[in-house]
C-alpha cells in the first residue's frame, strides 16, 4: 500500500508552512497529499465561535481554504482533506501510522491553534512509529536550494542509526541533495575503559579514528544503496546535540534518531532531539528507531 504524506493542519502560519513543506515533498517522492484538520470543540468555547456545527463549518472553510492553495501551486498533486474532533494526540498518532511521514508546524500560539508543538506535538512526536517533520512559520521552498545539506545523526553501531541514515539518503536521492553524516563523540571516563574496549581503540589507531571508522561502517550500505548521493562525513569532538547545531545553517533539513523514553508521566523524547528540535532554524525530521515501532 502506498502511503501519503500526512500534513496536520490548525489554522497557524506553523501548520500552513509545513502543510506547504508536506505538498513540496510529496511531489518529490510521487506521493499524495493528506491534511489532518484537529479540532476541540471546548477549545473554541467563549470564543464567540457559536455552536458546535457553526465551529465545525468555519474550521472545514479553513482547512479547504489552506488546501486550496497547495492545490494551486501543485496541479497535480492529489490532496485529500479530513476534519476530525477530538484528542490531538491520539488522531495525529494515528494518522502519522498511516504516513510516510507526519509533517508538523513547530510552533502553535494560543489557545485555539496551539497544539501542534508544546506537550501535544512532543507527545506525538514520541508516540510515533513514522518519521515526523517539524517546520517552523517561514520556512519556504528557497531553503531546499542546490548547495544546502541533508544533515544526519549517526551514533553508535550501523543499526543504532540505520533508520536515520535511510530516511536522510532518501530523502537526498529524492532532492538531489548532498548528506552531511554527523557522529560527535567524547572522551569517555577513566573506568569506561577495558581490556576490550582498549584493543578497539589500539586497533584502529586511537579515539578518533575509531569514531571514524565507525562512522564509515555505517554509512557503507547506504553509499551501496545509493551510489548517486554526495557525502560528507564529518566526525567531532563534543555533545551530539551542539555538533549538530553548529553545522545546521548549511542544512536544509536535520534528521535525528529517536528512541521514546517510557516513564511515569509517558513517552519523552531523547534530549538530542529535544534539543535539536528547539534551536536548529531549518526543518527537523525525528525518525524512530525499530525499536520503538
Amino acid at each position: 500500500m502506498t502511503r501519503p504524506i500526512t500534513a496536520g493542519v490548525d489554522g497557524s502560519a506553523e501548520s500552513l508552512a509545513a502543510l506547504a513543506w508536506a505538498g513540496r515533498e510529496a511531489v518529490r517522492r510521487g506521493l499524495a497529499l493528506r491534511a489532518v484538520h484537529v479540532w476541540r470543540y471546548e477549545e473554541h468555547q467563549g470564543l464567540d465561535a457559536g455552536d458546535a456545527e457553526t465551529q465545525e463549518r468555519w474550521v472545514r472553510d479553513a482547512a479547504a481554504e489552506a488546501t486550496r492553495t497547495v492545490a494551486e501551486r501543485h496541479p497535480g498533486l492529489a490532496i485529500t482533506t479530513d476534519v476530525l474532533e477530538g484528542d490531538p494526540v491520539d488522531i495525529l498518532t494515528a494518522a502519522a501510522a498511516e504516513a510516510e511521514l507526519l509533517v508538523l508546524g513547530s510552533r502553535g500560539h494560543g489557545p485555539v491553534v496551539g497544539f501542534l508543538l508544546g506537550s501535544v506535538g512532543q507527545q506525538v512526536i514520541a508516540d510515533s512509529v513514522r518519521p515526523v517533520v517539524l517546520v517552523r512559520a517561514g520556512d519556504e521552498a528557497a531553503g531546499e536550494a542546490a548547495g544546502r545539506e541533508i544533515v544526519v545523526g549517526q551514533h553508535g553501531s550501523p543499526e543504532d542509526s540505520a533508520a536515520a541514515l535511510g530516511f536522510a539518503f532518501e530523502t537526498a536521492a529524492a532532492r538531489g541533495a548532498t548528506v552531511r553524516a554527523v557522529r560527535a563523540w567524547t572522551l569517555p571516563p577513566v573506568f569506561a575503559y577495558s581490556p576490550a574496549s582498549m584493543k578497539l581503540l589500539d586497533d584502529a589507531g586511537g579515539l578518533e579514528p575509531y569514531e571514524k571508522k565507525g562512522l564509515a561502517e555505517a554509512l557503507e550500505p547506504w553509499r551501496t544503496r545509493f551510489p548517486d548521493v554526495p557525502v560528507v562525513e564529518h566526525v567531532e569532538i563534543g555533545s551530539a546535540g551542539q555538533v549538530l547545531l553548529s553545522v545546521a545553517g548549511r542544512a536544509q533539513l536535520m534528521v535525528v534518531g529517536r528512541r521514546a523514553h517510557r516513564t511515569a508521566v509517558g513517552a519523552r523524547i531523547g534530549s538530542v532531539a529535544h534539543g535539536v528540535l528547539h534551536h536548529a532554524e531549518c526543518p527537523v525530521a525525528v525518525v524512530p528507531s525499530p525499536e520503538a515501532s
